[in-house]
């Protein structure tokens, strides 16, 4: 099954990295940013490394993520560094400014892959395209400069806020302000585009699990395939939200072998309702999730 449960633990919090494990997340990411004071950094490299080699990958398990810090900046290549000799399954990039900047990234990842002995291009890379007003505008650019690393695209509205001097990101009724809709939509369009994962934002308000358990579902609806989680106690209400029920299932069982019986149909009545081949393709996508 796809990664639909993308939970952050702090890179300098031993007692967390040593429970994160249980939590139930799809994706671990270690978080060598914006959760770890500028002090604490060295400190949460050598947690980082040592949290890897203690959860290594294999089938079954939680993928593991780190979280370095931005492209930009002095800390990232001593991050990655640190990271690689774990053998992580990807890198977030906060901060991503565009595609150019990820080839870089790419180059460097040849390198350390090479060093520490990880197969060639098997390290993925999950940027957050949003976290700056000129960094959301090239959003649509991924599109045909995408890295094969590439495993999704998400974004984030804490930071794109602050820059923007924004004093609410949703309205009254709990939805997304225009600025931030039109974020979220083009991060969820170019993903599909270029056939990788959608991630969405995390919901911040860990407290609210009704607000939580809709968001997860609208993301699910609108077809988003995770979501970040900024707590364990989203873990569930995320995975719930992303995986689909049997009816769904049943449904979308039903729709294949319709249309397996008439290969060459174009439309089909299925349960007096017509189908045609978006619905299909839309019933193979939700079962090959499954895994």
């Amino acid at each position: 099954m796809a990664n639909r449960s993308w939970l952050f633990v702090p890179g300098d919090s031993e007692v967390k990295l040593g429970k994160v494990a249980g939590y139930g997340a799809d994706a671990v990411i270690v978080d060598l940013e914006d959760a770890v004071a500028p002090a604490a950094k060295p400190r949460a490299r050598e947690l980082a490394g040592e949290w890897l080699a203690a959860h290594p990958a294999g089938p079954g398990g939680f993928a593991r993520w780190v979280r370095i810090n931005p492209l930009d900046g002095p800390l990232w290549f001593d991050d990655l560094d640190a990271a690689m000799a774990g053998r992580p399954d990807g890198i977030m990039v906060p901060k991503a400014a565009g595609p150019a900047q990820l080839a870089a990234l790419g180059a460097a990842l040849d390198a350390l892959e090479a060093e520490h002995g990880v197969d060639s291009g098997t390290t993925r890379v999950l940027p957050l395209v949003s976290e700056t007003p000129a960094a959301a505008l090239t959003i649509p650019s991924y599109l045909g400069h995408a890295s094969p690393r590439l495993a999704g695209l998400t974004w984030g509205a804490e930071d794109l806020s602050a820059a923007l001097g924004a004093e609410r990101k949703r309205g009254a009724d709990g939805l997304w302000t225009d600025t931030f809709r039109w974020v979220r939509a083009q991060v969820l369009l170019t993903a599909h585009a270029i056939g990788v994962m959608p991630v969405d934002t995390l919901y911040s308000d860990f407290r609210d699990v009704v607000g939580l358990e809709r968001a997860a579902a609208e993301s699910f609806a609108d077809g988003f395939g995770g979501m970040l989680a900024i707590h364990p106690g989203q873990v569930a209400a995320i995975n719930a939200a992303f995986t689909p029920g049997p009816e769904a299932i049943a449904r979308a069982r039903a729709i294949i072998a319709a249309f397996d019986a008439e290969p060459g149909a174009g439309a089909l009545s299925l349960d007096g309702a017509m189908i045609d081949r978006p619905h299909l393709e839309q019933a193979r996508r939700l079962l090959a999730g499954l895994g």
